[in-house]
């Protein structure tokens, strides 16, 4: 018997728990968590910090396609190793370039949500105008049986990064396709990329800036602010010395923070982390964020290729939730 009592131990335990409860009454409803219904695909343009990826990941709604990067017959892509690697054949003036994904990487995607039961896809990427990757994912959404639809930031880093923040955040409350995308797109509006690149070499190989504002820059030693405008790469102002377009460049970013309460900013780097580091320490100070709120991201891999080693980035953005500034004066 004394074993036979010991194996209905852990049994009367559970109905003396399960009588208590029942006496105490119903416990109350936990509503149930929403199942997502829309995807958000993006691609690694985007600078997404590893611990953002993994933590989208998880919401179960998200998918990130890598756009690979070639020095002679070397594939980069991203990950651990991919700054020195990439860094060394930078520095060694091997040809680096870049190529867009294959349609079927992002069909792959798709369909994998197809049969997960996701009602639609929203798929956000690099400016088409530097890249062909809006263009595989719209070939690639022509061959799924669920609604895809394809957004051409017109941006990149994590000014895209910011707004995949958004539309995945949504997407994990059960939102349909439509508020979504709304995220994303609100997201994006007045967002700022800036930048800071120590040669123009890299962009002219590329063939992402003019072959003559790469001479400019070589020959008078211009230490160029770039910015994103309408999708492309254009140049916003020459400085003469590298310190001085560093301190220009924390200036403009805080200029374009001042546009929104409370901004948001990441800093990108390539081979430059604690200059990096530096740099968002001081943004977070000069505009009264608290410690360690900007975000610091390496260039990813497909964007390094063209800025080249030694490039810091700035991005402005609102905060997550913030509706698009009106077009007509504020009410007073």
């Amino acid at each position: 018997m004394a074993e036979g009592q010991a194996q209905e131990l852990p049994a009367i335990a559970w109905l003396r728990r399960r009588w208590g409860r029942l006496r105490q009454g119903p416990a109350p409803a936990v509503p149930p968590t929403p199942r997502p219904r829309v995807a958000v695909v993006t691609d690694s343009s985007a600078a997404l910090p590893p611990a953002w990826t993994e933590e989208f990941e998880r919401a179960g709604c998200f998918a990130c396609i890598v756009l690979p990067v070639m020095a002679g017959e070397e594939i980069f892509t991203e990950g651990e190793d991919v700054d020195t690697a990439l860094g060394l054949a930078l520095a060694a003036g091997r040809q680096v370039r870049t190529s867009r994904p294959s349609p079927g990487q992002f069909e792959r995607a798709y369909r994998a949500f197809e049969q997960a039961g996701f009602d639609a896809v929203l798929s956000l990427h690099l400016s088409g105008k530097l890249s062909g990757t809006a263009d595989a994912a719209r070939i690639a959404s022509a061959r799924v049986g669920i609604p895809v639809a394809v957004v051409d930031s017109q941006t990149a880093g994590m000014a895209l990064g910011f707004a995949v923040q958004s539309a995945v955040l949504s997407a994990a409350t059960g939102a349909g396709p439509a508020q979504v995308r709304r995220a994303a797109e609100d997201r994006l509006a007045g967002a700022e990329v800036l930048f800071y690149v120590p040669s123009l070499e890299q962009l002219r190989r590329g063939g992402r800036i003019g072959a003559a504002a790469s001479l400019v820059g070589t020959v008078l030693s211009i230490k160029p602010i770039l910015t994103l405008r309408d999708g492309l790469i254009v140049p916003l102002e020459r400085i003469r010395t590298a310190p001085r377009a560093v301190s220009r460049l924390r200036e403009l970013a805080e200029a374009s923070a001042a546009a929104h309460v409370p901004p948001v900013l990441a800093v990108h780097y390539f081979g430059n982390r604690p200059e990096a580091e530096g740099l968002a320490r001081a943004l977070a100070a000069d505009l009264g964020l608290a410690p360690g709120s900007v975000v610091v991201s390496a260039m990813p891999a497909v964007l390094a290729a063209h800025t080249g080693l030694g490039v810091l980035a700035v991005v402005v953005s609102r905060s997550v939730g913030d509706a698009a500034e009106p077009s007509g004066p504020a009410p007073r």
